[in-house]
């Protein structure tokens, strides 16, 4: 790994637990689910987000550019390139690294979906990053999920363990993929992993707690943290929600000892 790849990834990746919090907030477009709140005020959001002090925030490079500038410098910035879905809806990419790093960003994020006909397409598609992120020392980070037949994502650990395994062999620095739901399973898939594994922070959930819990689970199998999106920018409380996930990734509290 070249020395540049190493600082963005140790400033990502700084804190003493070694684990990342990292909150997303690149959904709108790509996820399209509407209008919901937490996306449309996203200035909003964004401040309330980084009143919890993250480790790093994912996002697209126009809310980037519009809102970034009075946080430069103060956390990791990580451009997300894709532009897809998994029913396939859209497959375009947004962003270069190269764009990412003129930007400043410590990272570049690119999606891929696996299992289904484009299967190939989404695995070329990173390889073509990683390129390029060797290229200009950018580091990059895949968000992998599989699909059942009828482009759902699914998350048995079989088919969690093929995502993992998929994005290493093309070379991504980092792997963001969803926990499995089986402590022992996941457990094995992070051992197998020769890069840091990621937790996606998944659906919403019904409470902050369940949420919580997911990634209470997954940092005891091995993740090193997650990274969040609608479980933290669709609460009530944001800053709250950031506190909360960062109790759990950071300092080892249960989902009740992080809400209390």
């Amino acid at each position: 790994m070249s020395l540049g790849k190493q600082v963005r990834l140790s400033r990502i990746f700084a804190h003493p637990s070694g684990n990342l919090c990292s909150i997303a907030v690149d959904h709108f477009t790509i996820y399209n689910i509407g209008l919901p709140q937490g996306l449309r005020q996203i200035e909003k959001t964004l401040d309330a987000v980084m009143a919890g002090e993250p480790d790093a925030v994912t996002m697209h490079k126009g809310v980037a550019r519009a809102l970034w500038h009075k946080y430069a410098g103060k956390k990791p910035l990580i451009i997300q390139s894709s532009g897809v879905r998994p029913d396939d809806s859209s497959h375009v990419n947004f962003a270069t690294v190269e764009e990412a790093l003129m930007m400043g960003a410590d990272a570049t994020a690119v999606v891929a979906y696996v299992h289904g006909a484009t299967e190939s397409y989404y695995l070329a598609n990173v390889a073509e990053y990683v390129r390029e992120g060797d290229r200009h020392a950018m580091p990059i980070i895949c968000h992998v999920y599989p699909r059942d037949k009828d482009n759902n994502i699914v998350y048995n650990p079989e088919d969690i363990a093929w995502a993992v395994r998929c994005i290493v062999e093309i070379g991504a620095d980092v792997v963001k993929v969803p926990y499995c739901g089986d402590p022992v399973a996941h457990a094995q898939i992070v051992a197998d992993c020769p890069v840091p594994v990621v937790a996606a922070g998944g659906p919403k959930t019904a409470t902050m707690r369940d949420a919580l819990n997911v990634l209470r689970e997954a940092c005891d199998a091995g993740v090193r943290g997650g990274t969040v999106g609608r479980n933290v920018w669709g609460s009530d409380d944001v800053t709250g929600a950031v506190r909360a996930y960062k109790a759990v990734i950071h300092d080892g509290k249960s989902a009740d000892e992080a809400l209390a």
